[in-house]
C-alpha cells in the first residue's frame, strides 16, 4: 500500500492488523503483535482540508443552487439540511426517524455515529423541522431518513452529495459535503455575534474533559438554539430572493 502511494490506507491497515494481533495476545493465541515496530516507520499522509466555501457571496451562490437542484429528493434535502444544520456527512447520511423529535426541536446523534463517540445534540431551526417533515411524507416509513436508491436498507452515500456539488457547477477545489462545517464555522465566527465556544459545542468539536464537556453542553444550549435560528434566517432569505429573482424574470 505503502509502495503504491496510498498512505492513508497503509496507515489504517496498520492499526488493524495491530488491533486482530493485541487481541491474539489477550486471548493467549499469539505472543506478540508484529507491526509493534513499523509504528512511525510509515509515510504519514499528506493533510489536505476540505475545500470549502468561506465568504458570503460564495455561500450565497450555493444555497440558490442547492434549492434549485433538480435531482432526487433525498439528495436535494440532504444537502438543504446540510448547509443549514452543518453535521459531518456520515452523521447526517446514516440518521434515523428514531433520532429526530421534531415537536421539541432536537436532532440527537448517537455516540456509535459522533466521530467522537459520545451523543451529540442539535437544535432544530423551523426551517430544518419544515425540511424534515417534508421529507418525512417521502420516507418517514423507514429506518432512514436518506436510504439509497439501491437499498432502502443502506443510506446514500457520500459521493452522492459531492457529486450533487459538481453538477452544481462546484469544483473539487471549491466545494465538498464536508466542507460546510468550515463554511458555517467561519461565517458563524467573523459575524461577531456568537460565543466561539457555542460555535465549538455546536460543531462538537469540544475538548474531551468531561467536566468542560458538560458544561459546554448546558451553559451554550440556548444560544446554540438562537444561533441556528440565526443562520436558518440568513439562509432563508437567499431562498426568498432567489425566488423573487427568478419570478421577477418570469414576468
Amino acid at each position: 500500500m505503502e509502495a503504491l502511494g496510498n498512505y492513508e490506507t497503509a496507515r489504517r491497515l496498520r492499526a488493524v492488523i495491530s488491533q486482530v494481533f493485541r487481541y491474539g495476545i489477550a486471548t493467549a493465541r499469539v505472543s506478540n503483535d508484529p507491526t509493534f515496530g513499523l509504528r512511525g516507520a510509515i509515510i504519514a499522509p499528506k493533510v489536505t482540508h476540505r475545500a470549502a466555501v468561506t465568504e458570503w457571496e460564495s455561500f450565497t451562490r450555493l444555497i440558490k443552487s442547492i434549492w434549485a437542484y433538480t435531482g432526487s429528493i433525498e439528495t436535494r434535502t440532504a444537502m438543504k439540511l446540510m448547509a443549514l444544520l452543518y453535521p459531518r456527512p456520515g452523521e447526517l447520511r446514516q440518521a434515523e426517524w428514531t433520532e429526530f423529535d421534531l415537536d421539541k426541536a432536537t436532532w440527537t446523534i448517537p455516540e456509535e455515529r459522533a466521530k467522537m463517540r459520545r451523543v451529540h445534540r442539535k437544535p432544530l431551526p423551523p426551517m430544518a423541522i419544515d425540511i424534515l417533515r417534508e421529507q418525512q411524507q417521502h420516507t418517514g416509513n423507514l429506518r432512514l431518513v436518506f436510504p439509497s436508491s439501491t437499498s432502502l436498507e443502506r443510506p446514500i452515500s457520500e459521493n452522492t452529495l459531492n457529486q450533487a456539488l459538481r453538477r452544481m457547477g462546484f469544483e473539487k477545489h471549491e466545494a465538498t459535503s464536508h466542507g460546510f462545517r468550515a463554511t458555517a464555522s467561519t461565517l458563524l465566527n467573523e459575524c461577531g455575534l456568537w460565543n466561539a465556544d457555542a460555535i465549538e459545542a455546536e460543531l462538537a468539536h469540544v475538548s474531551g474533559n468531561g467536566v468542560r464537556r458538560a458544561y459546554h453542553r448546558g451553559a451554550y444550549w440556548e444560544e446554540r438554539i438562537r444561533m441556528a435560528e440565526w443562520w436558518a434566517e440568513r439562509i432563508g432569505e437567499v431562498v426568498a430572493r432567489s425566488s423573487e429573482e427568478y419570478a421577477h424574470k418570469r414576468g
